[in-house]
């Protein structure tokens, strides 16, 4: 065997940890008694020594040395490319701080949980100092004298910068704003109002997941407070949850973690259990997920087939027709919550997160004033209080599972997904007559040919940039977003 061979079997071994700490993470949040929370987080910090052990194994760093780049095909090549990357990310952190953030952020997720069902961010905070703290040194090692917030996007976006970021959320936060305050002032639709039973939304929802590419026999849809999707290869699972009085909740939270799900199903099975073989970073993830939600599942053509689905699923439930069913799908209405909000004020949440998130990393806020300053930006933001923690501060799991970096990549991927259906409706003219059946696989096999089944080949931009013909920008996006809107609300 060369060294190139035992460097990948040494990998694949791995990723396949990996995957099994991945399936730890998956039953603390779906199965697994409360009771078991103290035990978990031993196991999960017991699994992270193991893995972090074997990250920083002397032997990988022999393996490099040994290997030329020039005498392996493109593809071995971006393996390595990943293998260097994490080895050298690895090594700048001690193996005592990494099992000490896991055992934490483990512990962290069931204090989060249990703050935000009472309502009491007081009884979080003190745990959350400690994330931040720890995530502040993370970083610090990570940057070796660098931008420290910068060293922590590089686990979700390689490539990209806070002040790329600053930039690219700058440019959209005028124009999000106008276009949010005249829809406002227009006369909208009226909310969907009833009891949807929630057995009816959960067998509703495994149509959905189907009809959307989601291949059953390779995953499962459980409930769960947070709607994630976990795994690769020929295990990903999904989780969405329910609402008696907001079905669209529950399909819209489905529909998106599928967009997720898909990725990892259609990636070249041959890159399984390496490097390759999960998507390239959380902007380009979040670009699928996105993509499957809002472009294509909340289109008109496709929310008229899903108008049939619940009259048949709940019989009459009243809304008349098909544009009201479209216009009813798009509301755009006040509330508090990132998951639940629509699609045009979405990433102002975004921002609000990244702004804070940043500050927080630096240091120019800390967790003591965190609250009053999520509830004065989101005032002045929104134009309306927060009633409540678990409508603020306390609603996302992220920070209590330390992923400091991880917001922004949300509105990134609305960006990418933006510049991929630009491209998408070129390529597939015909494309709305097959929605309105409800078959969405001309639209999933094109997502799948040009941007899942590549996997971690490429980097992020370069994946995006190969589909849409174009570089990033937000311009598709805001595009998007004001003709849809302006049509709804008559602007």
């Amino acid at each position: 065997m060369t060294a190139y061979d035992d460097l990948m079997e040494f990998t694949r071994g791995t990723q396949a940890l990996g995957e099994v700490s991945g399936r730890l993470g998956w039953d603390q949040e779906t199965m697994m008694p409360r009771g078991a929370a103290s035990q978990r987080a031993e196991e999960m910090a017991a699994m992270e020594s193991v893995l972090h052990a074997r990250r920083i194994d002397p032997r990988v760093a022999d393996w490099l040395g040994a290997i030329d780049d020039s005498t392996i095909d493109p593809v071995a090549q971006a393996q390595m490319r990943h293998i260097r990357r994490s080895f050298e990310r690895t090594n700048k952190v001690p193996a005592a701080l990494a099992t000490r953030l896991a055992k934490l952020t483990s512990a962290a997720q069931g204090i989060w949980a249990e703050a935000r069902a009472d309502n009491d961010f007081k009884a979080f905070a003190p745990t959350l100092s400690e994330v931040i703290m720890l995530k502040r040194e993370e970083g610090q090692a990570l940057a070796a004298g660098g931008n420290v917030y910068d060293a922590m996007l590089e686990d979700y976006e390689p490539g990209t910068t806070g002040a790329d970021l600053e930039a690219m959320f700058g440019a959209m936060r005028p124009v999000l704003s106008d276009l949010r305050a005249a829809v406002r002032d227009a006369q909208g639709p009226a909310p969907l109002s009833g009891t949807f039973d929630e057995g009816a939304q959960m067998k509703l929802t495994r149509v959905l997941a189907k009809a959307f590419g989601y291949d059953m026999a390779r995953g499962r849809v459980d409930k769960a407070v947070h709607p994630f999707s976990s795994g690769s290869g020929s295990d990903v699972r999904i989780t969405t949850r329910t609402n008696p009085a907001d079905p669209f909740n529950c399909f819209y939270s489905t529909i998106h973690e599928v967009g997720h799900a898909a990725y990892e199903q259609n990636i070249d099975q041959s890159y399984l259990l390496t490097p390759l073989g999960s998507g390239v970073s959380m902007g380009v993830h979040e670009s699928q997920s996105r993509i499957y939600e809002n472009q294509i599942g909340r289109s008109r053509a496709f929310t008229g087939w899903l108008f049939g689905q619940m009259k048949d699923a709940f019989g009459d439930f009243g809304i008349k027709d098909e544009e009201t069913f479209y216009a009813t799908v798009n509301r755009v209405g006040d509330g508090y919550i990132r998951t639940e909000a629509d699609e045009l004020q979405y990433n102002l949440h975004v921002l609000l997160r990244f702004d804070l998130e940043r500050a927080l990393m630096s240091g120019d806020l800390q967790v003591s004033d965190l609250e009053a300053a999520w509830n004065d930006r989101f005032e002045a933001d929104f134009g309306y209080a927060v009633d409540k923690p678990s409508n603020g501060v306390l609603q996302d799991v992220h920070w209590s599972v330390g992923l400091l970096g991880y917001f922004p990549t949300y509105s990134l991927g609305n960006v990418y997904a933006g510049c991929l259906n630009e491209a998408m409706r070129k390529a597939v003219p015909n494309l709305d007559a097959d929605l309105a059946k409800g078959d969405t696989s001309a639209a999933t096999t094109w997502l799948g040919t040009n941007v899942q089944t590549h996997g971690g080949l490429y980097e992020p931009r370069e994946v995006i940039e190969r589909a849409a013909g174009q570089a990033p920008s937000e311009a598709p996006l805001l595009g998007y977003l004001k003709e849809k809107f302006s049509g709804i609300y008559g602007l």
